[in-house]
């Protein structure tokens, strides 16, 4: 598996924990899920169950899925806990998950999880690709705001676009491969390559976090950030001189989803853990950050995203993804590597 970057990460421990027993349970949980978002999670999870103590070890999805296929065959983390279905389908292919249905399986969409009886992954929520436009940067440059992907091409935009590695960044990847099954693979020569080969001209930084370019783009570092809806949304709500743009051929996204990793010596914790995170309390608080959730209905209308956001997502096919994915990050990385930030 040479063509993920090989990356270090070290446990970050989210939060104040209580531990009300001696014997309290402990889950080692890999997760990609947002910083601000996790810390939120585990310290109502530790509400419901203070008996159950997380450690967290949180980075971005291609480096989480780097460090859990190197820990292949001395596995460290019991769970896997927001990270994208199109690396979690790496892991499936590789017989890493443990099946199991948790207790309010039957309410979640059964297009954001696993078809199985007693599935190896289901999605808690969903994350779409987004534009952010800084409009006061663009306007002292004389710069058009984008309507659409193909905008982008415009050489007017040299050097003022950054977006998310795919190495490293979900986000990232599912960019890439949106724009090759919108507009053609064909192994390198298709058209989705053509365009990133366009858009490569004016990329200033590929960086290694999904929420990275919309952050630059908010403060007038580059006039543009490919990102995703939930970062653009909160930092257009704290006050960023920014645009939402929601490119009109249509959204790239990815289901963050859960699954336990097999083998765990904690199978019991891991199963409870499983079931509050699948649960409406938790499917609500998923939903006051993400547009969409995989429980309908247990969404927050988000006041930057539009009320059509779900019919701009494209048809995904992420098995294609999951099976492709090094294929096509070394063939991203032949060609546009040379301009991702340094670690």
């Amino acid at each position: 598996m040479n063509f993920f970057k090989k990356a270090t990460l070290s446990a970050a421990f989210l939060g104040a924990m209580t531990i009300s027993f001696v014997q309290a349970g402990e889950l080692t949980v890999y997760s990609a899920i947002e910083a601000d978002q996790l810390k939120m999670l585990e310290r109502e999870f530790n509400k419901a169950h203070p008996d159950i103590k997380l450690r967290i070890v949180r980075d971005s999805t291609g480096v989480v899925v780097s460090k859990l296929l190197a820990e292949k065959n001395n596995p460290q983390a019991d769970v896997i806990w927001g990270v994208a279905i199109t690396g979690l389908g790496v892991l499936k292919l590789e017989g890493m998950l443990e099946p199991y249905a948790p207790k309010n399986i039957a309410k979640i969409d059964p297009k954001y999880k696993d078809n199985s009886e007693n599935p190896l992954w289901w999605g808690h929520q969903i994350s779409g690709a987004v534009i952010c436009f800084n409009t006061v940067e663009a306007e002292k440059r004389g710069l058009p705001k984008p309507t659409s992907w193909n905008d982008l091409l415009d050489p007017i935009y040299k050097g003022q676009i950054v977006m998310p590695d795919p190495t490293s960044s979900g986000t990232g990847y599912y960019d890439v491969v949106s724009w090759l099954q919108m507009w053609g693979d064909d192994n390198g020569t298709g058209g989705g390559w053509k365009y990133m080969d366009s858009l490569h001209n004016n990329i200033a930084q590929y960086t290694h976090s999904g929420s990275k370019p919309c952050n630059m783009a908010a403060t007038g570092e580059f006039v543009m950030g490919i990102s995703f809806e939930y970062r653009g949304n909160t930092n257009k709500d704290k006050g960023a001189p920014i645009d939402l743009v929601f490119p009109q051929e249509g959204l790239g996204w990815d289901v963050e989803s859960f699954a336990i990793h097999k083998g765990t010596n904690n199978l019991e914790d891991a199963k409870v853990l499983a079931d509050w995170a699948a649960s409406d309390e938790a499917m609500k608080l998923y939903g006051q950050n993400y547009a969409l959730t995989s429980v309908p209905g247990t969404e927050t209308k988000l006041k930057y995203v539009p009320d059509n956001y779900e019919k701009l997502l494209i048809d995904m096919d992420f098995d294609r993804a999951s099976e492709e994915r090094p294929r096509i990050l070394a063939e991203w990385s032949k060609r546009y590597s040379n301009k991702t930030e340094a670690k």
